[in-house]
């Protein structure tokens, strides 16, 4: 019993955190396009020309 004292402070700031990071990430834009990175995977690199010297 005595635990639940802390346990439920920690619990409640710990929300509190992932509350304010979540509005953090909507308001900087973080969800804005969430499908171009997945489009991404299906193109295909071009290939750098080699202009290094050996």
């Amino acid at each position: 019993m005595e635990s639940l004292y802390i346990l439920i402070p920690i619990a409640i700031i710990l929300v509190c955190v992932a509350g304010a990071v979540f509005i953090w990430a909507v308001r900087s834009d973080q969800f804005e396009d969430l499908e171009r990175q997945g489009h991404n995977i299906l193109l295909d690199e071009e290939e750098k020309p080699d202009n290094t010297k050996r």
